[in-house]
């Protein structure tokens, strides 16, 4: 035959007694742990703050190299380009802590990256000059075909 047994709280523990202090052990222990875990985190909060999230905002700017344009007038082109997009990339959201951009030029169907500007908010902040924070790509003149042409003889050594 088969017994079935019910148990009951108050069973498990052979003594009422006991069975009274185990109640009032777990009141205890619940109490303690909700009036502990407030002034607790306070604490933690004070001492060590939790840290803000970073947020990257990262712009790709792509434009053409105009007709008799030299590599230096893009440079300049692409230097306020990427001063405008990083001004412009702060304004826009409050919580962006750094700005990565790169810049790059097509020129006849060739594109090459020119240059990068990486900068966080407080040191766009305390200095808003991308020629500090810029990284220049020394290959992409070759690259984009707009090697300097080379020197021509002095006029004035050809008629000595």
């Amino acid at each position: 035959m088969i017994k079935s047994y019910v148990h009951q709280p108050s069973s498990i523990i052979a003594f009422p007694v006991i069975s009274q202090i185990a109640r009032k052990i777990r009141i205890v222990q619940a109490g303690f742990l909700l009036l502990f875990t407030l002034p607790l985190w306070l604490a933690t909060e004070a001492i060590a703050p939790q840290i803000v999230r970073a947020e990257t905002a990262r712009v790709d700017l792509a434009f053409d190299r105009l007709p008799d344009e030299n590599y230096e007038t893009i440079l300049r082109r692409a230097e306020a380009a990427a001063r405008a997009a990083a001004q412009r990339s702060f304004d826009q959201d409050i919580l962006v802590t750094d700005v990565s951009i790169i810049v790059s030029v097509q020129n006849f169907g060739a594109i090459a990256p020119v240059l990068a500007l990486e900068v966080s908010r407080p040191q766009w902040r305390s200095r808003p000059d991308p020629l500090r924070w810029v990284t220049y790509f020394k290959t992409s003149r070759s690259l984009l075909f707009l090697e300097p042409k080379p020197a021509s003889a002095n006029p004035t050594q050809l008629t000595n």
